[in-house]
């Protein structure tokens, strides 16, 4: 395996187009290479051509989880997503960037069953084991996005700015269809560098997990307030990360027969975020 350390964000983008994989913290990429899921032939370390660092209304896509957790000029709830985000060891490393790019944390997807994310013509949540999975969209894939970060960035109105272009977070997820099973929509050697957010009146963030510290979401919610408005995201319960414009939009939910449990947990934490911020 090769490593390159492209001196330009033009050339760490060539380079991913190629179809080389992009490494910056490693916190995602190492593990999916020592499950067998990534086989790259050259890994491209992007640590010293993507921004790092936080302004108002700025971060850079290097900057790592721990550096916003304890940073004053970030708002709550993202300070609150990244601190209950992994272990401080991981947080440490993890970029914002690459954790807005997480994998599913599916077993049947870890496991290299031929799902649907991998080309396959079954979804073996809906039949299988599923206490983990998603209750929202979950009709093609009922993987379930793991990003707490992400739900934050949704409620802070952030935009996304690549090497290419910038669009609002929300363009940055989709459903994974018949015709197109990713879950972003990044192209072929696209880079995440710069996020630009809101400041709200009043943020928070809420997590279930089924330990108290350093594990993935059963259910996320991110709440932010301002002067047009509360905004709801949801991690955990959706392929992406699942915005909902009301308590009441938690009535779409398509639970599956071992996670319905989830719906409950999700109207409460919405609940008790609206309270926190209200």
């Amino acid at each position: 395996m090769e490593l390159l350390r492209p001196e330009s964000t033009e050339e760490a983008a060539s380079a991913i187009g190629s179809g080389a994989v992009a490494l910056a913290g490693g916190t995602e990429v190492v593990p999916l290479i020592r499950e067998g899921i990534l086989s790259p032939d050259t890994l491209v370390q992007v640590t010293d051509v993507v921004p790092r660092g936080i302004r108002s209304g700025w971060i850079g896509g290097g900057t790592t989880l721990g550096e916003l957790e304890v940073d004053p000029e970030i708002p709550t709830v993202l300070r609150e997503a990244c601190s209950l985000a992994a272990s401080p060891q991981l947080r440490a490393m993890g970029t914002i960037a690459g954790n807005l790019l997480q994998e599913t944390r599916c077993w049947y997807w870890r496991l290299r069953f031929p799902c649907r994310l991998h080309g396959g013509d079954r979804c073996f949540a809906r039949e299988g084991e599923h206490r983990e999975h998603a209750i929202f969209a979950n009709d093609f894939c009922a993987s379930a996005h793991p990003s707490d970060v992400a739900a934050a960035l949704h409620v802070l109105s952030t935009t996304v700015v690549t090497d290419r272009r910038r669009f609002p977070i929300a363009e940055l997820y989709r459903l994974p269809t018949d015709d197109d099973r990713s879950t972003t929509t990044l192209q072929p050697g696209e880079l995440i560098l710069e996020l630009e957010h809101a400041t709200p009146a009043a943020s928070t963030y809420l997590k279930a997990m089924d330990r108290s510290r350093y594990a993935f979401a059963l259910v996320g919610v991110a709440a932010a307030r301002s002067d047009t408005g509360t905004l709801l995201a949801l991690t955990g319960v959706a392929p992406i990360p699942w915005v909902v414009e009301s308590p009441a939009d938690l009535e779409e939910a398509t639970p599956l027969p071992g996670n319905a449990y989830k719906l409950e947990i999700a109207e409460a934490l919405v609940r008790r975020a609206i309270e926190a911020i209200t």
